[in-house]
């Protein structure tokens, strides 16, 4: 099995599900991101995202390929490049860290050790650019596919609470503990990055 990441493009974007790339939850705010959806046009701010990030900051972004097959995505950048990170009650993260914004393995290809190459990658490059740590903001109330991921897989591997919510508790995995993941969190990973049996729906907060 060939399997590669490369970094997220406007050249490779159209790799992703449908939904994930014509999806601004992150990355516009609330009422912006509804005018883009009654506007027709989040795959537009997408793209436009997506450059401006890369264009001042870098890569944000993996996509996994199985064979020459895009079989899912992780998104990452610092909460200044994430406008819907203020909306949350939990914010702001942390200055030292990143976001992790949203991650998926499809269905057909969990199990498989994926979800810690895919988490280690990204480790391996924000530790390379300075950072100490990541973060994310979890649901708590997780049942099914969704923007969010669910908070109690982002805590089986190896985040912990920084700052506890009923619904969406703010969670934090310094870098370098996740270098010395042991093989016994791939399935947990892989259970975190898939969650699902379908492309992810959206769903506002």
């Amino acid at each position: 099995m060939g399997r590669r990441l490369v970094p997220l493009t406007l050249d490779n974007l159209a790799d992703l599900p449908l939904r994930c790339r014509s999806c601004v939850f992150w990355e516009l705010d609330p009422v912006s991101g509804a005018a883009a959806v009654k506007a027709g046009t989040p795959q537009q701010e997408k793209e436009a995202w997506i450059s401006a990030v890369l264009l001042e900051w870098g890569s944000c972004g993996r996509v996994v390929y199985v064979d020459e097959v895009p079989v899912g995505f992780v998104l990452y950048a610092p909460p200044a490049y994430v406008p819907r990170a203020t909306a949350f009650p939990t914010s702001p993260v942390s200055p030292d860290a990143v976001q992790l914004i949203t991650a998926l393995i499809l269905p057909e290809y969990q199990g498989q050790g994926l979800g810690r190459v895919v988490v280690q990658t990204v480790v391996k490059d924000l530790l390379r650019r300075g950072f100490r740590a990541i973060e994310a903001f979890g649901d708590a109330r997780w049942d099914g596919p969704a923007c969010l991921l669910p908070a109690d897989h982002l805590l089986a591997v190896g985040f912990k609470t920084v700052r506890p919510h009923p619904v969406h508790p703010r969670l934090r995995l310094e870098l370098r503990s996740a270098l010395s993941w042991k093989e016994d969190v791939e399935l947990a990973l892989d259970r975190l990055l898939g969650g699902a049996r379908k492309e992810p729906a959206l769903r506002p907060l």
